[in-house]
């Protein structure tokens, strides 16, 4: 092995098994490794710092280490400069391209560090300059949007990451970091998810839900349409189906044809929701059907009457669906991205691939709350990256319950 590089990480090393996650790493890409430096915190809230020489056969997979390395918050003690390469084609990074965290990411150009634009995983890195040359912006970038003649920053050299500082909001859920488990007090992890949402109102921030339609199949809608008029749903993500659901219930009554007063099949009832996407489709949009009198209740309903956004993008097994839903997920995705700009708490209930998809583009400095009844949900987001994320399993319905009466002292279910 002929390539090496001295790196550095700082945080709770041990008690949180991030140094054993960072030899792991590289061990799992064949590389090896000294420590040259461990000091260790000496009161529970004091940080650790370690300094490790990694070594790799070659350069190009150094690079690679490196780079996987920095998803741990680890950073190369002279980083260095960037360097860049112009995209030759649409659609494809040149070689050795810098595969970025969704941590607070800066990049020094020329003697300067400037802090990367929008932070999310999985992207470029592109570099702006003006006419005179000098840069003036680096940003992420997904791979669909890159254009021939943009600048992309190649290797792990001059780029640092951070790991969010614990704040408040952080701290409310300290607790949930052990692994995912039924066995968690959940009146006061609903508690904590309220002041999250409190805080973040607070700050001037935005709600980000990402929902599936269990939501409306455990019968909570109500509890959601309570919270978007108290002012705590900003922006919705879902698919096809919440929505179509959403509005069978509004006007029918049923989801999947399921009376949700009765909790039984109704006659006819597995036609509603086709007879729903049906007449929503007719009217030409949600909002239409809302500003017709058509729809006159529900979380769809709610959202538009307080002009709330929401982004939905479907899916090959959508039936309709409704005109409001992305039929291109590119298209969705950037949709996606368009509304995360002020968000400072996002929650996500009873959705695996939503959950996913806005776990990979949200920063990590966003707290994020996962609500499922399976854990192997918020499992499966921990393991795409995104470390944030805090899992509380229980039923959808009796959480969103809680939740509303919680945030909107009026509200009490009869």
């Amino acid at each position: 092995m002929s390539a090496h590089e001295t790196v550095e990480i700082t945080g709770h090393l041990m008690d949180h098994g991030i140094l054993s996650l960072v030899l792991d790493d590289i061990r799992e890409y064949s590389g090896d490794y000294t420590i040259d430096r461990f000091d260790v915190g000496r009161e529970t809230d004091d940080p650790s710092h370690a300094v490790i020489t990694v070594i790799a056969e070659d350069d190009e997979a150094l690079q690679r280490l490196l780079m996987r390395l920095q998803t741990r918050g680890v950073n190369q003690v002279d980083p260095g400069e960037a360097t860049t390469a112009e995209a030759d084609r649409d659609g494809v990074f040149p070689d050795g391209f810098y595969s970025t965290t969704n941590l607070d990411t800066r990049v020094r150009v020329d003697g300067r560090w400037l802090d990367v634009d929008n932070p999310e995983m999985d992207c470029g890195l592109i570099v702006e300059r003006d006419a005179a040359g000098a840069p003036t912006r680096v940003y992420t970038l997904p791979m669909s949007d890159l254009r021939a003649g943009m600048l992309v920053v190649i290797g792990a050299a001059g780029v640092k990451v951070s790991i969010p500082e614990p704040d408040a909001t952080a701290g409310a859920f300290g607790f949930m970091e052990s692994e995912v488990s039924s066995e968690k007090p959940h009146a006061v992890l609903v508690r904590q998810v309220a002041d999250g949402m409190r805080e973040a109102k607070a700050e001037g921030k935005k709600v980000l839900w990402v929902g599936g339609p269990g939501v409306v199949h455990t019968g909570a809608a109500p509890a959601l349409v309570a919270l978007v008029h108290a002012g705590y749903v900003d922006v919705l993500f879902a698919g096809n189906a919440l929505a179509t659901h959403d509005i069978e219930s509004a006007l029918y009554g049923t989801s999947l044809g399921v009376d949700l007063a009765m909790a039984r099949g109704v006659e006819h009832g597995h036609e509603h929701h086709i007879r729903a996407l049906n007449t929503i489709r007719r009217e030409g949009s949600i909002k239409a059907a809302v500003d017709s009198g058509l729809l006159t209740s529900g979380i769809m309903h709610a959202l538009v009457t307080h002009e709330k956004a929401f982004v939905l993008v479907g899916s090959v097994r959508d039936d309709g669906p409704l005109p409001d839903v992305y039929t291109d997920v590119i298209e969705g995705q950037r949709a996606m991205r368009a509304q995360l700009r002020d968000v400072g708490f996002c929650i996500m209930v009873a959705t695996t691939l939503h959950s996913v998809a806005t776990g990979n583009i949200l920063p990590a400095s966003v707290p994020l709350v996962c609500v499922d009844i399976n854990p192997a949900t918020v499992t499966k987001l921990a393991d795409r990256g995104s470390s944030q994320a805090r899992g509380i399993v229980t039923d959808v319905g009796l959480f969103l319950e809680q939740l509303a009466v919680e945030l909107v002292p009026e509200y009490r279910r009869s």
